[in-house]
C-alpha cells in the first residue's frame, strides 16, 4: 500500500520507470515538445526540470551527472549548447503541460508538454504592448449597440494582428528553410556511410575529436569545417597542450585532410581514409 506515498510509479517496477523517464526526457529536449498522458507528463516534469536547472552551469561533472541519468550523447549536446543559452534567464519552471482530451479507446488523458521558451508564438504575443481593452462590470444593460461594435472591432484588429504574426512567422521558416538549404551540404550520405547523425559543421565527424576536444577547439574559435581544415598542425597541438596534460596524446596530424574532405562533401573518401586510421592517426607498418 502506498501510505501517503506521492511518488506515481506508472505502473512499472523501478527500472523500466527509470528507463520511461529517460526516453521522455531524451524526446522533450530534442523535439522541443512531446504528446503523453498527462501521469506521465507530471512524472517527466519533476525528472527533467531539475537536469536543466544543471544543464545552465556547463562543467564536466554537471556533463556526467546528466548524461549518467539521459545516456545520449547527442541529447546532451543539444542540452547545454543550445537549450541551456535558451533557458539561461529563467529562474525555473521551464516546461508546459497543455491538456488536450481524452484519447479513443482507454480514455487516458492526454496532454502535449513542452519547454516554454521554444514556443515563439506565446513569446511574440508576451513580447508585445499587451494592450487590451478594459473590462467593466456593468449592472444594468444600456447602450448595448456601442459595446458590441467595439467588441467586434477589437476582435477584428486582433484576428488581424494573429494573421500578420503567422505570416511573418512562416515567411521567417521559410527563409530560414531556405538559406540552410542553400548553405549546408547534403548529409544523407553521410549519415548512411558513417553510421551516426551528421550536422552541418560537427567538428565530431573528425576521427580522433570528441565534445571535450571539439569544445576546445570552439573556445578557441575554430567551429567549422573549413576553419579546422586551414588551422595549422602547431596550433592544434598547443591548444590541447594549452588544455592539460589528458589531451597531449591526441595526434592531430590528420585532422586538416579529414576536415577539408567532410567541407569538400566527400564522404566516401572520408569514410575510406577513416577506415585505414588507428584512433585518429595513421599506421604505421
Amino acid at each position: 500500500m502506498r501510505h501517503g506515498n506521492k511518488v506515481n510509479h506508472l505502473g512499472r517496477k523501478y527500472a523500466h520507470r527509470k528507463a520511461l523517464l529517460s526516453n521522455l526526457a531524451c524526446s522533450l529536449i530534442e523535439h522541443k515538445r512531446i504528446k503523453t498522458t498527462l501521469a506521465k507528463a507530471k512524472e517527466l516534469r519533476k525528472y527533467v526540470e531539475p537536469l536543466l536547472t544543471k544543464a545552465k552551469n556547463n562543467t564536466t561533472h554537471n556533463r556526467r551527472t546528466v548524461f549518467g541519468r539521459l545516456r545520449s550523447k547527442f541529447v546532451i549536446t543539444e542540452l547545454f549548447d543550445e537549450v541551456a543559452l535558451k533557458i539561461a534567464n529563467r529562474p525555473g519552471g521551464y516546461t508546459r503541460i497543455v491538456r488536450l482530451g481524452r484519447r479513443a479507446g482507454d480514455a487516458a488523458e492526454i496532454c502535449l508538454i513542452e519547454l516554454v521558451d521554444y514556443n515563439e508564438l506565446l513569446l511574440k504575443d508576451k513580447a508585445g504592448d499587451g494592450s487590451a481593452a478594459k473590462k467593466t462590470r456593468r449592472s444594468k444593460r444600456k447602450n448595448v449597440a456601442a459595446p458590441v461594435a467595439a467588441a467586434v472591432t477589437a476582435v477584428a484588429e486582433m484576428v488581424q494582428n494573429k494573421v500578420e504574426t503567422v505570416v511573418e512567422t512562416v515567411s521567417e521558416v521559410v527563409a530560414t528553410v531556405e538559406e540552410n538549404i542553400t548553405a549546408s551540404p547534403d548529409l544523407s550520405m553521410a549519415n548512411e556511410l558513417m553510421g551516426k547523425k551528421v550536422q552541418y559543421n560537427d567538428l565530431k565527424v573528425v576521427e580522433g575529436i570528441g565534445p571535450a576536444i571539439e569544445g576546445l577547439l570552439h573556445a578557441a574559435g575554430i567551429s567549422t569545417w573549413a576553419e579546422l581544415a586551414a588551422a595549422p598542425v602547431e596550433r592544434i597541438e598547443q591548444i590541447l597542450d594549452e588544455a592539460g596534460s589528458r589531451f597531449s596524446t591526441h595526434n592531430p596530424a590528420t585532422w586538416s585532410k579529414q576536415a577539408q574532405m567532410a567541407h569538400d562533401g566527400a564522404w566516401a573518401e572520408l569514410k575510406a581514409y577513416q577506415d585505414e586510421l588507428d584512433g585518429g592517426k595513421e599506421v604505421t607498418e
